[in-house]
C-alpha cells in the first residue's frame, strides 16, 4: 500500500524554522529516521520510504504555502493514490503550542495551505495532522505570529512533539486514522 505524506511549509532558508513549516520539520524527522534525503522534483521536494510493508512518499511542497494545492493534486495523481491514503501535516494556531491532532476531514479553519489544497482537490474530505502552535499574538497580527521563527524554549518541546506526530504518521499508515484518533489525539 502507497500513502502519500504532504508536509505543509514555505521553501527557503528564510522560512525554515518558522511556525508555519512545522509540516516540513515533522517530514524532515521522518525521512531521517530511514536515513533517507530529499530530492527536488515537480512541485515538490521528495523523498520515499518503507514502513512495515508500507510506502510512503513524502513530499515538502515548493510551491508556497498558500499555492499548495498545485503540488498536492499533481502529486495524487503522479503517485496515484487514493486522498483517503493521503495526509496533510500542518500549522494549526487553534490548537495550544504542542498539541497534535488527526482528523479524517474537516475545513480549513482559516489556513491558507489547506484552503488552496480544498479549491484545487474541490473537497475537504482529507485525512490530516494539525500541530499546534498557540495563538500567541495580537489581533490582526496572525500572519506574522506564523512567519516568525520558534522562540529558543520552544525547542524542547517541538522535538518531543514531532517524535509524536511520526508515531502517528506510522500508524495512520498500518492501524489506519480511526485507530490512530483514539490512541494518539490528546496525547
Amino acid at each position: 500500500m502507497k500513502y502519500l505524506i504532504i508536509g505543509l511549509g514555505n521553501p527557503g532558508a528564510e522560512y525554515e524554522n518558522t511556525r508555519h513549516n512545522i509540516g516540513f520539520k515533522v517530514l524532515d524527522k521522518l525521512a531521517s529516521l530511514s536515513n533517507t534525503s530529499f530530492f527536488t522534483d515537480r512541485y515538490a521536494d521528495v523523498a520515499e520510504i518503507k514502513f512495515k510493508g508500507r510506502i510512503l512518499v513524502l513530499i515538502k511542497p515548493n510551491t508556497f504555502m498558500n499555492l499548495s494545492g498545485k503540488a498536492v493534486n499533481y502529486w495524487i495523481q503522479n503517485a496515484k493514490i487514493d486522498a483517503v491514503n493521503m495526509l496533510v501535516i500542518t500549522d494549526d494556531i487553534s490548537l495550544p503550542f504542542g498539541v497534535l491532532r488527526m482528523r479524517k476531514k474537516g475545513s480549513d479553519g482559516g489556513h491558507n495551505g489547506l484552503k488552496d489544497i480544498q479549491a484545487v482537490l474541490g473537497n475537504s474530505n482529507y485525512p490530516r495532522l494539525r500541530f499546534g502552535v498557540g495563538d500567541d499574538f495580537t489581533r490582526g497580527n496572525q500572519a506574522k505570529y506564523v512567519l516568525d521563527n520558534f522562540l529558543d524554549e520552544d525547542y524542547s518541546t517541538i522535538d518531543n512533539r514531532m517524535e509524536m506526530a511520526v508515531k502517528m504518521i506510522q500508524a495512520f499508515a498500518t492501524i489506519g486514522i480511526g485507530r490512530t484518533m483514539s490512541d494518539f489525539n490528546g496525547k
